[in-house]
């Protein structure tokens, strides 16, 4: 993917490890860990937590301020390293540097098998990772696991790129499988008995990726200012309620 909308210093977080690290180790189909390196040639760790120690606190405001949270498929931890909840959680295939993360409960597992504890939740959110899975069945699976780790009352928030907004650069992602929608992601969290209570189709950018200095602050700027997001954004941001 060689062309994008982009803003100093951000890109959308790498696709999950848990896809990773699954298809490196059976030595067989898409090598995603050169896919990765091609992609992100030049973007950096510490730019990555600049952008996300201001995206975080503020998705964590927007949903209430959430005293318990888990980020499902954790990756390289830039949410959860960076959101001001008092009780975090990660979960991830492999720790690529996840255990690192000063008091965070780390899960290397998969999210089905992880030992979290059910009904405990205030949110749980997964980023950047339904568009990888294989069918929709498996999408409703893994909103049907998020569910049953929600306590009543509780929040599964997800982001990720929108089909209806970047049709022209989707599947210039080589591990891109499932086209969404906000609509789309909207029914599926309602098939999995959860209660849709906000849905903003047009969030961050597609993907944020320049050469120029990171900017918290231009980051700062565009989160704040949703008239922006009307221009510049491509990825929905949908949240769901278990009752």
């Amino acid at each position: 993917m060689k062309t994008a909308t982009a803003l100093p210093g951000f890109r959308a977080p790498h696709p999950p490890q848990t896809l990773r690290s699954l298809v490196i180790e059976s030595h067989g189909g898409l090598n995603l860990g050169r896919v990765y390196d091609y992609r992100f040639e030049g973007m950096h760790d510490d730019s990555r937590n600049k952008v996300w120690a201001e995206i975080a606190p503020f998705i964590h405001r927007r949903f209430g301020s959430p005293e318990r949270v888990l980020d499902a498929a954790a990756g390289l931890g830039e949410f959860i390293a960076n959101v001001p909840a008092l009780d975090r959680w990660a979960v991830d295939l492999v720790d690529h540097g996840l255990s690192s993360i000063p008091d965070v409960a780390v899960r290397i597992a998969s999210f089905f098998e992880a030992d979290i504890p059910d009904n405990y939740f205030d949110l749980v959110f997964i980023s950047n990772l339904l568009e990888h899975l294989a069918t929709p069945d498996e999408v409703a699976d893994f909103l049907a696991r998020a569910r049953s780790v929600l306590r009543p009352g509780g929040l599964v928030v997800v982001m990720g790129p929108n089909f209806k907004y970047t049709v022209k650069e989707y599947f210039d992602c080589a591990d891109h499988v499932l086209p969404l929608t906000h609509i789309a992601v909207a029914e599926h969290l309602h098939a999995a008995q959860l209660d849709v209570i906000g849905t903003t189709p047009k969030f961050l950018p597609f993907s944020f990726r320049s050469r120029l200095p990171t900017s918290p602050t231009l980051t700062r700027m565009y989160i704040r200012a949703p008239l922006t997001w009307k221009i510049l954004g491509k990825q929905f941001l949908v949240a769901a309620r278990k009752n």
